[in-house]
């Protein structure tokens, strides 16, 4: 009997079954809840349960373990050794990360639903519980590219979406195919993300999921997010390193803020960080549409209280995940919340969405509600207000979220002997983390408000990192809000922030202060921002002093700056010395520096030396090789073109790209041109089908280029398009329809798109009334473009009206024009005080 209970313990599928079972009656669930919560059939359940039938697949494990929450890599690998299978080869074990079967969803921060208790052999214990997943159309672009990593292809794809919409669940169930495979997943993280990712990119094997959830943390970070991105785009070409895949979410307030093309007189903060980005972010709507609440009400009734219990209430706002986050009782602790809950809450909103940190302190808080109160509230404050307040809304709704919670941030650590980094010192008392969701409420209902003075005045007092004072700075400055801005910025430039220092260094050279600016921008220099030294070297060479602009740029190149070389070159060589000159692009080049690259090659091109200038070519990558084949096209060489600009198209260049799918078209080859746009996609870049569906339309073939459209970009993108054809045809009834359809659908420019048509017509009264629609869908910067064009006919009143909304909410810029609304400096030129009324005169 021994011998027999021996025996049945070492059957691999026996013992299977056993712990299946055994987890099914831990969670109390039926079969019949546990198919639907796995989203399997009930006769898969039952067969994989069942004791006389052959092993489920890989799948069927994977999706029982995850709702029954059991060590998925252990089942998978007893699930093989009973089919008799050869396991899949492990993935790096010196690379970072572990086995996905061995990550709880919770820790990758997947929102939990509600916390159960089950009942084990030692007594009950608690557990988080995921509710059934509901499949929408992100899920199954998703699928793609988690097969193109099954099939040895490196990905990436970053979902975009407001707070709590599912994009990290979807990152999580998507990888479920990889655990069955014996992938791993990384989740850079401590001592920060942006540290983490930094740290040990280089070091990710093959088989490896790269978890970067809220992508900000990395991409968007002041002193690392390019630096991190070039990393991950050599993780993703590299042939070695791969298979990888790289997911991650991101908020569409930050895709809009790296996708957005720079000023010409501003560096370009998200350079790399855009290049990667392109084609690989999809959107998460907000809301389910009618597919997916048919999908959800089938889970519901088959047993999932959980997305019941949400069905039933969001049946008229259809954001079923919002609800399951909790968002509902959060805003009604918001909306019906004490005057003194909802200032303290309205500061923290108005904090997180003008660039400060998601620590709080709780000093600066409570001096920045103060002006968010009236003044019969604030009269009816205790000396014990602000500790009351603070512990009421620490309090969680239904167990899971607080609206403002006492955080604890992490301590950093680091090897003996590596110095910490010089920054401001640390806030006094408590910090505080404002719940996501009310932070993207407050994103959204009061974008178009400028904070009162109070809020100005506890940052300038209490706030100490110098990245979130620059940001207010800015934020100020962007609402004309000029002497908060001066003060803000004076603070981060004497807390070491580099872009702080830049700007105060390029205000001293205007004001004629040589010796202020030069000192200034040596510091900003020493920060890592050499931007303001060869600002400083250009002025002075346009003036006239070249000693003064050589000196200039050397101090920029010695600190790292090539650009810096590259001027210095240029100056040798108006000089006339060729050799120095040669020399200097040498340098330049040899530090990676396109322009000196693509210099030397044109140089060599010139003087006959074709290897050689192929060479520079390659090295410069494929702008150098899009040049290289402009050069041979120009000459004559069609032949020797064409084959530099499939080198160039196959490097990433998606103007080599258009030019051979142009070629394609116009011999006739539309399969050709498709085919070869479809490879551009499948590699993350959706604008060569656009560049097809473009010439489709010239041509007069509209049904196949909204079908290309559509592929590329999605229904929002057809309808946007749609909208613009219609308002041209002078349809402008059906183009208004068309352009409410495709914001319905995420598509929030077009309003403005339509008002700016409708201005350049001379239709400013239908234009304003678009610009206003544009507004209200997120996009405000069609005031700004109003405004100014107010100004430009003489409708000074309205266009003062207009210019103050504009600068409330922070789009002082006119969109087409990329320069600030002639009325604000005319009109107010030392700024506007927090309240809207005109600064008076201040030094």
């Amino acid at each position: 009997m021994l011998h027999e209970d021996h025996g049945e313990r070492e059957d691999p599928l026996a013992e299977l079954r056993n712990r299946l079972a055994d987890g099914l009656a831990r969670t109390r669930l039926s079969k019949t809840q546990l198919a639907h919560q796995a989203q399997l059939s009930r006769t898969t359940v039952h067969e994989a349960l069942k004791a006389d039938t052959s092993a489920p697949s890989a799948e069927t494990i994977a999706a029982i373990s995850r709702v029954l929450r059991l060590p998925t890599a252990e089942l998978l690998d007893l699930r093989r050794r009973a089919a008799g299978e050869t396991s899949p080869a492990p993935a790096r074990q010196e690379g970072p990360g572990r086995p996905i079967g061995e990550w709880d969803p919770h820790d990758l921060e997947v929102h939990p639903a509600e916390m159960a208790t089950a009942q084990a052999s030692s007594g009950a214990l608690l557990r988080w519980v995921l509710p059934g997943y509901v499949e929408r159309a992100h899920d199954r672009i998703l699928a793609d590219v988690v097969q193109g990593a099954l099939e040895g292809r490196s990905g990436m794809l970053i979902l975009a979406g407001s707070s709590s919409t599912g994009k990290t669940r979807a990152c999580w169930e998507a990888v479920q195919p990889l655990a069955a495979q014996g992938w791993r997943l990384w989740h850079p993280f401590d001592p920060t993300r942006a540290e983490a990712a930094l740290a040990s990119l280089d070091r990710v094997g093959p088989r490896t999921v790269v978890w970067l959830n809220e992508a900000q943390h990395y991409l968007g970070h002041s002193q690392a997010g390019e630096r991190i991105a070039a990393a991950l785009h050599t993780l993703l070409t590299r042939p070695d390193r791969g298979p990888v895949l790289i997911l991650g979410t991101l908020w569409p307030d930050y895709v809009d803020q790296y996708m957005r093309l720079p000023l010409a007189s501003a560096p370009d903060s998200h350079s790399l960080v855009r290049e990667l980005l392109t084609g690989r972010t999809v959107t998460v709507p907000d809301a389910f549409d009618d597919e997916a609440l048919r999908a959800g009400t089938i889970l519901a009734q088959g047993g999932d209280r959980l997305l019941a219990d949400a069905l039933t209430r969001a049946q008229e706002h259809r954001r079923v995940i919002q609800d399951l986050a909790g968002a509902p009782a959060l805003l009604r602790r918001y909306e019906i919340g004490t005057p003194a809950a909802r200032a303290l809450l309205e500061a923290a909103m108005d904090a997180r969405r003008l660039g400060v940190g998601l620590h709080l302190p709780q000093a600066f808080l409570a001096d920045a509600a103060t002006d968010y109160l009236t003044d019969h509230d604030y009269d009816q404050l205790t000396e014990d207000w602000a500790e009351a307040t603070f512990a009421d809304l620490a309090h969680p709704v239904h167990g899971k979220q607080a609206p403002l919670r006492r955080a604890n941030p992490r301590p950093v650590r680091r090897a003996p002997g590596v110095p910490a980094p010089v920054i401001a010192s640390a806030p006094a008392g408590p910090v505080f983390r404002l719940a996501d969701y009310l932070e993207q409420h407050g994103r959204t209902t009061r974008r178009r408000l400028c904070p009162p003075a109070s809020f100005w005045y506890a940052a300038h007092t209490h706030l100490t990192h110098p990245d979130d004072l620059n940001n207010l700075a800015t934020a100020a400055e962007d609402r004309h809000r000029l002497q908060w801005s001066h003060h803000l910025r004076l603070r981060a430039a004497g807390a070491g922030n580099a872009e702080a220092l830049s700007r105060l260094a390029m205000r001293r050279a205007n004001a004629g202060d040589r010796q202020g600016a030069e000192t200034l921008a040596q510091r900003a220099a020493h920060a890592g921002e050499t931007h303001a030294l060869v600002n400083l070297a250009h002025m002075r060479k346009k003036a006239g002093d070249p000693q003064s602009a050589d000196a200039l740029y050397r101090r920029a190149a010695d600190a790292g700056n090539t650009h810096a070389l590259v001027d210095l070159a240029q100056m040798r060589e108006e000089a006339g010395d060729r050799q120095g000159a040669d020399v200097l692009y040498r340098r330049a080049a040899d530090a990676g520096n396109t322009e000196a690259l693509v210099h030397l090659m044109r140089e060599r091109e010139n003087a006959g030396d074709r290897q050689g200038a192929e060479t520079f070519a390659q090295r410069a990558s494929a702008f150098g090789l899009l040049h290289l084949a402009q050069m041979r096209e120009g000459a004559g060489d069609r032949q020797g073109a064409d084959v530099l600009y499939r080198r160039a198209a196959d490097a990433g260049n998606t103007e080599a790209l258009v030019h051979l799918m142009r070629e394609r078209e116009n011999a006739g080859d539309r399969q050709g041109a498709e085919t070869l746009a479809q490879r551009a996609a499948s590699n993350g870049n959706d604008l060569g089908l656009l560049h097809v569906a473009v010439m489709r339309e010239e041509a007069g073939d509209q049904q196949g280029a909204e079908s290309l459209i559509k592929r590329a970009f999605g229904d929002a993108e057809v309808l946007a398009h749609l909208a613009v054809t219609r308002e041209e045809a002078g349809d402008r009834q059906g183009a208004e329809t068309l352009a409410q359809r495709a914001t319905d659908a995420g598509h929030p420019s077009i309003f403005a798109d339509l008002a700016h048509m409708r201005q350049e017509a001379g239709d400013l009264q239908s234009a304003e009334v678009l610009a206003r629609q544009a507004i209200d869908a997120g996009h405000p910067d069609a005031l700004a473009e109003l405004a100014r064009m107010l100004h430009e006919v003489g409708d000074l009143q309205n266009a003062e009206v207009l210019a103050r909304e504009a600068a409330d909410a922070g789009d002082v810029l006119s969109l087409h024009y990329g320069t600030q609304i002639p009325l604000l400096e005319e009109r107010w030129p030392h700024g506007l005080d927090p309240d809207g009324s005109p600064t008076p005169p201040w030094s």
